[in-house]
């Protein structure tokens, strides 16, 4: 007989099903528009289901060309899997004050947020940009479905939602050469003062491309967006273009490396959406998330915001960290069953304890070797007394089956941020 817990979850994943956006993540994943690009080039054979789209893992028989691209030269990203929805209308603006814990007041047209949206208890829902494309007319990208969740929010305003998930197209082009390239072949806007997250209209080779200045690589890249009809004439435009540039083909295993270097979340990985969690505990507040920042308790209100402005008064228990992991340590553990450090390679998204003086204290939920920086690095949640920098914690290592542990030191987050990821030229 089953246990009424197991019942309830699930009797919980058929109502998500029913739910046609979760159903359509939860089911057999189907090709993106780039997809006959994507499976020729794709030599492993390995793929991910993604929101319901087959995502390349890696190209070639390791990721390690892939991630030296995106930080030394360029890397090509297929992200059509995010979520797309649009809002237009004249309650537009009010409607997406009321969803996002950002001040929509403050977002001129042509700029991109980075948020989260919460619900009444202030716990995230999920994080993605806004974009804003004229007065009345924003574009929102999410990693789950929420076209339920804004409709409830938007319900008896003059606002229209619309799921453009599948009218509109998305590719991430990231890394040092990527405005070289798309300065040879975009038109409509001059890229060298284009600034970090702002975006700007355009044509490559006559068909229309919206270009952002945004990406999850921490790294200088754009996002670009376009009609599906001219899905693969812009990756071929890219590819032609990029190829002396050093363009590469970039799969999941190098963007997990990336932006756990440039200190970025990933959800059902380092928090998990209020809708999804199964118990209290595991949800997570903007506060606790390390999105503090974006928070903005003044002047405006939104779902969750009784909530947050509780905990920011009260102080939040748990705050996420940057932790470096002492390599000697790590060299150490392995070397005493004679084996080399087993944990360079793929970045991890195995939730480890964390630990202080015997005790724990938070977890690691995303950790890799950084080749670039030579350091074992993850993100971490602790209680909040453990995450001032510089605290000494231990990071727990499983060696030959066996819990050990290394020291690790709290840092402050992105563990990589370039200058050039900002800067813009005209303005040097």
């Amino acid at each position: 007989m089953f246990s009424k817990k197991f019942a309830n979850y699930f009797i919980l994943r058929i109502l998500l099903a029913c739910n046609f956006e979760f159903f359509f993540e939860i089911s057999m994943p189907i090709p993106t528009p780039f997809h006959l690009r994507t499976s020729v080039l794709c030599k492993s054979h390995e793929w991910r289901n993604w929101s319901g789209y087959l995502a390349a893992i890696k190209y070639g028989p390791t990721h390690d060309h892939e991630y030296y691209a995106i930080r030394n030269s360029a890397g090509l990203i297929d992200v059509n899997s995010l979520f797309k929805y649009e809002i237009t209308g004249p309650d537009a603006a009010l409607l997406v004050d009321r969803i996002i814990t950002r001040d929509v007041s403050k977002c001129k047209v042509g700029q991109v947020l980075y948020t989260s949206w919460c619900d009444e208890a202030g716990k995230m829902i999920d994080d993605g940009t806004v974009q804003r494309l004229q007065e009345n007319h924003f574009r929102i990208t999410a990693a789950d479905p929420s076209l339920r969740w804004f409709q409830d929010c938007g319900l008896g305003m003059a606002v229209n939602i619309e799921n453009v998930s599948e009218k509109l197209c998305a590719l991430a082009l990231q890394g040092p050469n990527s405005r070289n390239i798309l300065k040879e072949i975009f038109t409509g806007a001059d890229l060298d003062s284009l600034k970090f997250f702002w975006l700007a209209d355009g044509e490559i080779d006559g068909f229309p491309v919206t270009i952002s200045r945004t990406g999850y690589t921490g790294d200088l890249g754009y996002e670009l967006w376009v009609a599906p009809e001219n899905a693969l004439k812009l990756w071929d435009a890219l590819m032609e273009t990029g190829r002396g540039h050093g363009i590469t083909a970039a799969g999941l295993d190098a963007l997990d490396m990336v932006r756990i270097e440039a200190g970025l979340l990933l959800i059902e990985v380092d928090y998990i959406s209020s809708m999804k969690a199964l118990i209290e505990a595991r949800k997570s507040s903007p506060f606790e998330a390390g999105l503090g920042w974006s928070v903005k308790l003044a002047n405006k209100d939104f779902v969750g915001r009784k909530a947050l402005l509780a905990e920011k008064e009260k102080g939040s228990r748990w705050n996420l960290v940057g932790l470096e992991v002492k390599w000697q340590d790590i060299e150490r553990l392995f070397d005493a069953v004679d084996l080399p450090p087993l944990v360079a390679g793929t970045a991890s998204r195995l939730a480890v304890p964390v630990y202080k003086k015997g005790k724990q204290i938070g977890q690691a939920t995303s950790s890799t070797f950084s080749p670039l920086l030579k350091k074992y690095i993850a993100l971490a949640t602790l209680k909040t007394e453990y995450a001032e920098p510089g605290t000494k914690v231990n990071f727990e290592i499983t060696v030959e089956f066996v819990r050990k542990q290394a020291e690790a030191t709290v840092v402050q987050t992105p563990f990589f941020n370039p200058e050039r990821k900002r800067s813009c030229p005209k303005s040097e």
